[in-house]
């Protein structure tokens, strides 16, 4: 019998001091991250996949496997740079589904605006 395979859905923010930055480089960037840090076998468990990316705002929604989920905040949390620019990527939040994920971004997101 086949497992089901249980995947979590991050929110990411990208912040970089030179202007915007664009999907592939920062799929490239984590995904190397990824690599160097646990190696080709870190990164067939995580089961990267950029699902989302606003170029505007400069953030990003990934999926990755449950199990490989501190391994993939690690690595994200160890990206410096972006394309030879200073930079770093934030975990905001983590979700089993997609939905509920924009949904709790959203409900932060509001209240934030209130707050300015």
């Amino acid at each position: 019998m086949i497992k089901y395979v249980r995947r979590r859905y991050l929110a990411l923010k990208v912040e970089c001091e030179e202007g915007g930055v664009d999907q592939r480089a920062v799929s490239d960037v984590v995904w190397n991250s990824v690599l160097r840090l646990f190696g080709e076998v870190g990164v067939s468990q995580a089961g990267l996949y950029f699902v989302h990316f606003d170029e505007e705002e400069e953030y990003a929604v990934v999926r990755c496997s449950h199990k490989a989920l501190p391994m993939v905040k690690a690595a994200i949390a160890s990206v410096t740079k972006i394309d030879n620019k200073p930079a770093a990527i934030h975990v905001l939040r983590v979700s089993g589904s997609i939905k509920t994920l924009g949904r709790k971004v959203d409900a932060e997101h509001r209240e934030e605006s209130k707050e300015s």
